[in-house]
């Protein structure tokens, strides 16, 4: 997915995270997706209070979404650098073409990741058949050893893991006995809970860990914090367990992200993740003049025309670490 905003905000971290029983609480900002009218989604990462979790960079939330209202998903091709794109479903379906000839489906419970290291392009337009579209797209910075890697796609539908009372789904990295095949270029882990009215789960984690839990549906607590809907809830290294409950009356969905602390600052605009505000202006220069570090997608008529890139801001990019 695109950031698609016209004025893409330079953030400055800071360290003013609002500390609950030990989990940082994030909120969400509301983002159109391609004008006012459009479908909205719900920014976590990047933010002010924090930028990362792991590589974990970027964290939209949107739907249930009726595309008959909003026109649903409509990004034309746009481009990206120094990052893996991963796209995670929970109703409705989209379509992905990029420029390394990929073209598929993104379906519920299935796993679509794709390599933008030294530049990529794709295009994301839900299906006419979807009556509504609900998901996550999530960014994963690369380390510099692996930042223009080449571009790359994997498709992985991981099977359903009974955890008593729970059901995960592990996307990438290992959780309750159950490993992703998906390569990455840091260790990650990434899996879709999903928790019955009442239940409880321990999770035993990687120590090395940092981890988030962004609720999608219901009300949970994580390692004993509330977290409603559209929050993300932050826990730094050292734990070995995770406690999860769903204290409401219906089922709770919520998304774990994990890794170790990146380590490594970041400047991040628009769809480029970089290490310079030079870098970044490069990056912009070449996807305008559509240079061919990008490559191109084969036009299909009715899709929606190539995105240009917004205008920079007048000061200089900052890089991005967490506090």
């Amino acid at each position: 997915m695109s950031n698609v905003e016209t004025e893409p905000p330079v953030l400055d971290c800071g360290d003013d995270a609002a500390g609950h029983g030990g989990v940082e609480v994030l909120g969400a900002r509301d983002v159109p997706l391609g004008g006012p009218r459009a479908m909205k989604v719900r920014r976590t990462l990047p933010q002010r209070k924090r930028s990362l979790v792991g590589a974990w960079c970027f964290a939209d939330h949107y739907g249930p979404d009726d595309p008959r209202t909003t026109g649903g998903m409509s990004v034309g091709s746009h481009p990206h650098t120094g990052l893996q794109t991963v796209s995670w479903l929970f109703a409705g379906e989209i379509e992905h073409r990029d420029s390394l000839g990929s073209h598929a489906m993104i379906r519920p419970g299935e796993l679509n990741l794709m390599t933008g290291g030294h530049g990529i392009c794709h295009s994301e337009v839900s299906t006419p058949e979807t009556t509504t579209l609900h998901g996550v797209q999530l960014w994963v910075a690369l380390p510099d050893a692996h930042r223009h890697a080449g571009r790359d796609f994997q498709h992985y539908a991981p099977p359903a893991t009974d955890l008593g009372g729970a059901t995960a789904r592990v996307f990438l990295g290992t959780l309750a006995g159950e490993t992703s095949p998906v390569k990455t270029f840091t260790p990650l882990l990434g899996a879709e809970l999903v928790l019955e009215p009442g239940a409880r789960v321990t999770l035993d984690v990687d120590r090395e860990y940092e981890h988030g839990v962004l609720v999608d549906t219901g009300e949970v607590t994580f390692a004993g914090s509330a977290l409603h809907s559209t929050d993300l809830g932050y826990l730094g290294t050292g734990r070995a367990t995770l406690e999860l409950a769903n204290t409401g009356e219906g089922r709770a969905r919520v998304m774990l992200l994990g890794g170790p602390p990146f380590g490594e600052e970041i400047v991040m605009w628009w769809n480029f993740v970089a290490r310079t505000h030079e870098e970044i202006v490069e990056y912009r220069e070449a996807w305008q003049a559509q240079l061919p570090q990008f490559g191109a997608i084969p036009e299909v008529p009715g899709d929606p025309a190539r995105l240009p890139a917004p205008v920079l801001p007048n000061v200089r990019i900052k890089p991005r670490r967490n506090p």
